[in-house]
This record gives structure tokens, C-alpha cells and sequence, in this order.
């Protein structure tokens, strides 16, 4: 605790790189840490959370676009070896990276059935509300917003909801708040959201007052990762001729997933482990569910709640194809898989 870890000292050769020094600030003094090939250094280069700020109510949180920790880290230790990275193609340009989310707390009955209205779900029932994500495409900070089963804290009362609440566009004036959703306090963002959710305008102001809580949160990288980058910009998971040192999570560089996912961050670590220990193990693929009708079938029953497909409202004309194609898979392996799933 109290220790932020500044650079990492190697020594590089023809050879190979050793990871030699860490160097940190603890309790505000300067302290190093001597290494040796048979020690293993992980890190985490960048951040997307980096300067991360909050507000509430009654104030807008502050755009932190210092360079942060984990940044400096990287850029300290990318400057001793071009193999380590390239970090200034994420962190230089928060007027593109940055976005704001904010949770919404709901304080009594009067905002849920507008909740309810929207995604056809009982929000206090205990499963899935929202299914995912709902996205505004007419906001102009293009605002999305997402209720989990609730509750969604273990002490959260049985009379409210949390919802997740993000804009991407922080630098535009609000469609109801006619200012830029960075400027916007709690209360206003509340207000916005609201009105994209169909409350009666002349009843927004006193709901968001007396119904809800938020609290926004600006974050200046967190679409850092998805700058255009090219090979190198973000280092391999163990660098070149690297013995006793590896990156891992989302700005290293893996073959194996997309990022912006929990999985890609493991992957990463599994590969460095391996890799550094000379463990005969490999990672695990990623399932290619897209690929496999079984999962894209009962994807498809989840998606309709549970609905058979006679039960979905068609046209005529699609309904007699439907029966057509019934008729035609009857007896078939299709078939089978359709019952399976629930789909018939």
C-alpha cells in the first residue's frame, strides 16, 4: 500500500533482456528493488480506469487528463527497449478515449415502471432486466444504460434498483440538459436519462431530485485500447530475449482474443507464466461459439424469454413459412436440435 512502482531498470544485451531493478515511491520516498534472473517480474501496462474521478448530485466529476501511474510506468519502461511498446498511441489523446459512465439508484416506485415500460421485465424480479445493454441511438452523447439482476449489492434495500448509466459523447450538449455531459452533475445526468426513458418532461426535474440517486464518473482512457494501432504499438505478452520479465492484460499483445474482455487479461497472464517458466501447458482457446449452432440456438430461446417460435408475432406470409419449413425438418436431426433448445 502507499507504493507506486515508477520504472523497471533492465540490462539488455545481444542475448537477451533481464529485468534488473524496480524502481517505486513508498510512502513518498524513492526505494528500489534489486532483481535477478531467477526472480519474475508482471506487469500491467496502461490502464483504461487511469484518473478515473468522481462526482455525485451535486457536482460534475473533473476530467483528469494528467498522465497517471500506469502510464508512466509503461512509458518509463518502453523508453530502454522498442520491443517493450509504443504507449503514447493510447495515453496522448483523451479527447478520444474518454467517455463517462455513472450509477443511477432508484429510491421508490415511481421511476421503475418506465424501467419496465422499456424492457418488458419485472426489474424487481431477481433476473435478468435489461438482457444487456439498451442503447439511445437518438441521445446525443449517445447514452446507454443497463439494469443486472437485482438486487445488485448484497445490503442494496428490496425497494431499489441500480442501473448502469454511460454517454460516449462527452463533449456535446444533452437532448433535455443543454450542456455537455462532462459539465453535468449527478443530478442532470439523471435528468437526461429520464427523459430518454420517456418520463414527462414537466416531472424530471422533481423525480431526479426526490426518486434517485447518481453518481458519474469521468474516465479519460478507459477507450484507450481501441486506438488505431499497428504491430508493436502494444508489446508481446514476454518481449523478445526477455528471461525474467512479461506484460500482461489488456495493452499486451496476444493472438488468442478480443480485448476489452476478462478472459483476454487471463489469457495473458497464463501465457506469460508458461512462457517464463517453460510450463508445457497451453492457453486456452477461445470457444468459437459463433460457430456452433447448438450455442447460437439456445442464445436464440434466451433472447425470446423462453418463447417458441409460433408464439412470435409474424406476418401472414412468414407464418406459412414456417409452418412449410416445419413440415419439412419434421423427423430431422434439425428438428431434434429446435426441441432441445426450446425453440418448438
Amino acid at each position: 500500500y502507499n507504493t507506486t512502482v515508477t520504472n523497471v531498470i533492465f540490462e539488455i544485451t545481444e542475448d537477451k533482456k533481464v529485468a534488473k531493478q524496480i524502481v517505486c515511491i513508498k510512502d513518498g520516498k524513492e526505494e528500489t528493488i534489486d532483481l535477478v534472473e531467477d526472480d519474475l517480474v508482471f506487469v500491467t501496462n496502461g490502464s483504461c480506469t487511469e484518473n478515473s474521478s468522481l462526482g455525485d448530485d451535486d457536482h460534475a466529476p473533473v476530467l483528469n487528463t494528467t498522465e497517471g501511474g500506469c502510464w508512466r510506468l509503461w512509458r518509463n519502461i518502453a523508453a530502454q527497449d522498442s520491443s517493450f511498446g509504443r504507449p503514447d498511441k493510447f495515453c496522448t489523446n483523451t479527447n478520444k478515449t474518454n467517455w463517462e459512465s455513472a450509477t443511477i439508484t432508484t429510491l421508490d416506485n415511481k421511476i421503475p415502471p418506465y424501467i419496465e415500460k422499456v424492457c418488458k421485465r419485472n426489474p424487481f424480479s431477481g433476473k435478468v432486466v435489461t438482457g444487456g445493454i439498451v442503447t439511445v441511438k437518438d441521445s446525443s452523447w449517445l447514452m446507454s444504460y443497463t439494469l443486472n439482476r437485482q438486487p445488485h449489492f448484497k445490503a442494496q434495500p428490496d425497494n431499489e434498483l441500480v442501473v448502469w448509466v454511460y454517454g460516449l459523447f462527452t463533449d456535446v450538449d444533452g437532448d433535455f440538459i443543454k450542456k455537455p455531459m462532462k459539465e453535468c452533475t449527478g443530478y442532470e445526468i439523471t435528468q437526461e436519462w429520464l427523459y430518454h426513458l420517456g418520463v414527462p418532461v414537466d416531472e424530471i426535474p422533481e423525480m431526479a431530485k426526490n426518486s434517485a440517486h447518481c453518481i458519474p464518473c469521468m474516465m479519460p482512457y478507459i477507450t484507450s485500447f481501441f486506438m488505431p494501432r499497428t504491430a508493436g504499438d502494444r508489446p508481446k505478452v514476454v518481449p523478445d530475449k526477455c528471461v525474467n520479465f512479461a506484460f500482461i492484460g489488456q495493452f499486451a499483445e496476444t493472438v488468442r482474443d478480443t480485448i476489452f474482455t476478462t478472459e483476454y487479461s487471463v489469457r495473458t497472464a497464463m501465457e506469460a507464466v508458461y512462457t517464463l517458466l517453460d510450463v508445457d501447458r497451453g492457453v486456452p482457446e477461445v470457444f468459437g461459439s459463433c460457430y456452433d449452432i447448438r450455442v447460437l440456438l439456445d442464445s436464440t430461446s434466451k433472447m425470446l424469454d423462453g418463447k417458441k417460435l409460433k408464439d412470435i408475432k409474424l406476418p401472414l406470409l412468414d407464418k406459412i413459412k414456417l409452418d412449410i419449413i416445419k413440415k419439412e425438418i419434421s423427423g430431422t436431426v434439425i428438428e431434434e436440435l429446435l426441441q432441445r433448445y426450446n425453440l418448438i
